[in-house]
């Protein structure tokens, strides 16, 4: 017992604050300010909460006056039924309802998963201190606890704590586990911000071994996703690969026989193998497939698969038409994704951000392909990128029209815009897919924090593209609101580089067909079927 106290003590004084003067310090009642007739009363209100969790935090410290005690894994916590049921809904429905029959133990045995089993103490002291800390690794079991025991407060914190560190997470093998976990317990929230950093930063997370974790039916739905960010169709293939020789290895430690591998593995190809879009790869590339381990044992697929991709290139339209009329995916084959490339893309760069001037322009120009298929030839069109990152300023100018002059009065925009001026559009239109891919940092991991997706006709007529609001001003322009203190203020999530001072934008213009699919982009949750 003597032991037991000590280490209460040394328990309470690592919790304790640091001790401030005798003096309390107390805030007056804002009507007292006002009143004078109050403040002569001397009212005042004294905030000695911190002192009161102390003294709370000190009956879970040195197991005072406990009443009930929680055993998980072979452990005992030794608990007040006042403090667990004030917590958790749950908690106050076992200890208080007499239906249930650990309302009349004192010794409770709660079943937990070992992950949950070895940080439950953190949590139960949670209830008493207010305070548990959390990583990327610890996030999900706290989070489950939280759950099972409805402690809201500390579920929004932990939802909170996760979308502010989704980089995080996938630079530590941990972003497939986080989507999953969320999207299984309903937090659509968290699952939302995962799912878009993965198909916008799909290479970065392909490369991590928690990739290979992936649920087939969540990797069929992103495969069909028209704003899945990649080099190019060749490049996704070849994670696509890697996940299924991960699915095999793992198939042959739990199958008994070689045949049951053989016939999931055979299902399971065609399945994630079918939303591949070999018609966006080019001919070269669709002919270093016939060396494939993967073409050469289920041929007969891939050569349907590539035949689709060669009607492509060669423009037979009969065969088109008849596949973009067979289901509603149809189109999806012959539809390009946001390819970062030379052949579509660019990007665009503002160094020393800070230093910028308001309402500069910084311009890009650079040429991509007019066409996807090698029947349409290597016919470019050159761009130009103009990028207004602190807002827009119209000056004052004079219109001159027949009944007179018309005084134009200057104007400002709070808007951070780019403009897209196609230059040597011929007199056709040029239907093309913009993609703007906005790099930012978070937990020091530079990624692509969001991004913008149009499809546009550009002619004769209509060669300029106004885009605004790309990046919201004022978190972009954070310097701006706080007085232009570059040393004090805080760095905006969207500028990269070693100062925190680098704007980077990648800009995709990819052309689309006549048989491609031209449904807009919309951040839609995958819910895979039960």
């Amino acid at each position: 017992m003597m032991l037991e106290r000590v280490v209460g003590r040394m328990f309470r004084s690592a919790m304790r604050p640091p001790q401030q003067p005798s003096t309390v310090v107390v805030n007056q009642d804002e009507n007292c300010t006002q009143d004078k007739s109050c403040q002569s009363t001397g009212v005042v209100e004294i905030d000695n909460s911190q002192h009161v969790l102390v003294k709370i935090a000190t009956l879970y410290a040195e197991r005072l006056m406990n009443d009930i005690c929680l055993v998980v894994g072979g452990v005992e916590y030794p608990s007040h039924r006042l403090i667990l049921c004030a917590s958790s809904e749950v908690f106050q429905v076992m200890l208080m309802n007499p239906q249930w029959s650990e309302s009349h133990k004192s010794r409770v045995v709660l079943q937990e998963t070992p992950a949950c089993a070895a940080i439950f103490g953190e949590f139960i002291k949670y209830f008493y201190t207010g305070q548990i800390k959390i990583n990327h690794t610890t996030i999900t079991p706290v989070l489950a606890l939280a759950d099972k025991y409805n402690v809201k407060d500390l579920t929004k914190l932990c939802i909170d704590y996760m979308c502010s560190h989704i980089a995080l997470a996938a630079a530590n093998n941990q972003l497939i586990t986080w989507y999953q976990y969320t999207l299984s317990l309903g937090h659509h929230k968290v699952a939302l911000a995962c799912q878009n950093f993965l198909k916008w930063n799909f290479e970065l997370v392909a490369n991590t071994t928690d990739f290979c974790n992936c649920n087939h039916e969540i990797l069929s739905k992103l495969l069909q996703m028209n704003d899945l960010v990649v080099v190019n169709e060749m490049t996704l293939y070849n994670h696509v690969v890697r996940w299924l020789e991960a699915q095999r290895v793992l198939l042959t430690s739990e199958c008994d026989t070689t045949e049951s591998v053989e016939t999931y593995m055979s299902v399971l190809v065609q399945d994630v193998m079918s939303h591949i879009r070999f018609p966006m790869m080019s001919p070269r590339q669709l002919a270093e497939l016939l060396l494939s381990p993967l073409t050469t044992k289920y041929k007969e697929f891939f050569i349907e698969r590539m035949a689709i991709g060669m009607s492509f290139h060669s423009d037979q339209r009969e065969r088109l038409n008849e596949i973009c009329n067979q289901d509603e995916n149809g189109r999806l084959l012959f539809t390009p994704r946001l390819y970062t490339s030379d052949t579509y893309s660019s990007t665009l760069c503002i160094e020393h951000f800070s230093h910028f001037p308001s309402y500069n322009t910084r311009t890009l120009v650079f040429s991509s392909h007019t066409g996807l298929a090698e029947h349409a030839g290597d016919k470019t069109c050159e761009w130009v990128i103009d990028m207004f990152p602190k807002g827009v300023w119209f000056q004052r100018f004079y219109l001159i029209v027949w009944q007179g002059t018309i005084d134009v009065p200057e104007k400002v925009l709070r808007s951070v815009r780019l403009s897209i001026t196609a230059k040597d559009v011929s007199e056709d239109y040029l239907k093309v897919k913009v993609g703007l891919l906005m790099v930012g940092t978070c937990d020091g991991i530079e990624h692509i924090c969001s991004v913008i997706v149009k499809n546009h006709h550009f002619n004769c007529n209509e060669r300029v593209l106004n885009l605004d609001d790309v990046i919201p001003f004022d978190d972009l322009n954070v310097n701006l609101l706080e007085g232009g203190d570059c040393q004090h203020s805080r760095p905006s999530s969207y500028l990269v580089g070693q100062n925190r001072d680098t704007l980077k934008v990648h800009i995709t213009i990819v052309p689309l067909s006549d048989v491609s699919s031209l449904d807009p982009e919309i951040d839609t949750l995958i819910i895979p079927s039960r």
